[in-house]
């Protein structure tokens, strides 16, 4: 079963800036990190405009739960996540979830 993290990013103080470092420093060190099987990242706009969206949102999937253990155990997920810091100046926030596809048409909830 996929093993989703989900990283939302709060607004930068410069948000140039936290496009240029993420896709030029950050995306090339998460990629490295062992185990990552889909990599999506996005803008985020908010379908209530009286209600804030983060930044910024990322989306990691790996085979297991314990397949993204193991990556961020890795010096490569170590490095990418010390790197956060470097340009996450609005803050993140991450959460992970085992993925269930819903079948359109077909109720199946876990």
């Amino acid at each position: 079963m996929v093993h989703r993290l989900v990283v939302s990013y709060g607004q930068p103080s410069d948000p140039a800036a936290f496009d240029d470092y993420y896709r030029d420093t950050h995306v090339p060190l998460a990629m490295e990190m062992p185990g990552v099987i889909r990599f999506s990242t996005g803008h985020a706009q908010p379908i209530d405009p009286s209600q804030q969206a983060p930044y910024f949102v990322a989306e990691l999937d790996f085979e297991s739960e314990e397949a993204m253990g193991e990556a961020f155990g890795s010096p490569e997920g170590k490095a990418a996540a010390a790197d956060v810091a470097n340009f996450a100046t609005g803050g993140a926030t991450m959460a992970h979830f085992d993925v269930h596809e819903i079948q359109v048409g077909m109720p199946n909830l876990p």
